[in-house]
């Protein structure tokens, strides 16, 4: 009974998160257009939205919602919460719809689905994380070879979208700023697992705040979640909303869940049809963000009506020209 309920609050929990943070991308958004009318836009690097309430109501909208989400793997397995978090899109994609009149084609539509269907799978077949018992414990797993050398690779793959790209073609291809904020929030989570282990241990009376990787793992999360709320008011601020909303959630869930893989090492755990499903997933996601990207433009764009040329206005056209 005991734990029927607690699957029950976080369920509850799981759902209430996604509806803040799906709304959060419509609300700031919207203040993202308040602050362009009277400063420079976001786009362009200026910062005139920290003087819009309607955005700030967007990040508390979010940052309840972040909270609403890291409570509720307190009550639920992941296998219940992470799939929910698919639920944003869809909430951010009809608030879109009907707040900011940005219309999704039909294959966006279809697209979404794909996204969601492909990251759900990925999350369902994903191999388990082992239990961390302190802060030493996850420091030794980020400093082995694997973790080291996909942190570099993140690394050398933001600078070169920051410093290469971003003044290129960041304001005509959606994947830039959003690479930006997947690569850099898949650190990002694992730096937030070692210190919400910390705070979870402290409170438990096991003081991890005495160790420098606490301090550490805490300025990493600051310093990430800096960079990935600037580019993702890039990408809101340039970008369909509605678009925005579920790319980001595709990348971020895969680069997260491979960093995972490669940070726990749970791959041992898995046999060969797992395995054979996140690949499916992976092609799932693949196949709908291509749609999303090749539709992007497709609900907000005029269709025009067919001209027809009659018989008689032709022959009227050959007058005029003889």
């Amino acid at each position: 009974m005991g734990a029927s309920s607690d699957n029950v609050t976080g369920f509850i929990l799981a759902v209430s998160s996604s509806i803040f943070i799906g709304s959060s991308f419509i609300i700031k958004k919207v203040g993202l257009k308040k602050a362009g009318t009277t400063g420079k836009r976001a786009a362009s690097g200026g910062h005139a939205y920290l003087y819009e309430p309607c955005w700030w109501f967007g990040m508390i909208s979010m940052i309840v919602g972040e909270i609403a989400n890291f409570a509720a793997y307190a009550f639920a397995p992941a296998l219940l919460v992470t799939p929910l978090g698919a639920l944003s899109i869809i909430f951010s994609s009809v608030l879109a719809h009907f707040i900011l009149k940005e219309r999704l084609h039909m294959f966006g539509v279809l697209g979404c689905a794909l996204c969601v269907v492909g990251s759900t799978t990925i999350v369902l077949h994903a191999p388990h994380e082992r239990v961390i018992h302190s802060v030493k414990e996850v420091w030794f797993l980020a400093t082995e070879p694997g973790f080291v050398i996909y942190t570099i690779i993140v690394v050398v793959l933001v600078s070169v979208l920051i410093f290469y790209y971003v003044p290129r073609c960041g304001q005509t291809h959606l994947v830039v700023y959003v690479g930006i904020c997947s690569l850099t929030g898949s650190i990002t989570v694992m730096c937030v697992k070692a210190v919400s282990i910390a705070i979870k241990l402290t409170m438990e009376g096991q003081n991890q705040f005495i160790y420098f990787q606490t301090w550490f793992f805490t300025l990493v999360v600051i310093g990430c979640c800096l960079l990935q709320i600037n580019y993702l008011n890039k990408a809101l601020d340039t970008f369909n909303t509605a678009v925005v909303s579920p790319v980001y959630y595709v990348m971020f869930t895969s680069f997260t869940i491979f960093a995972s893989i490669i940070m726990f090492k749970d791959w041992d755990t898995q046999d060969a049809s797992q395995i054979a499903t996140e690949i499916c997933g992976f092609v799932t996601i693949l196949s709908g963000t291509f749609l999303l990207h090749k539709t992007k433009d497709m609900g907000t764009k005029p269709i025009e009506p067919p001209v027809f040329i009659t018989p008689d206005h032709a022959n009227n056209n050959n007058l005029g020209t003889s």
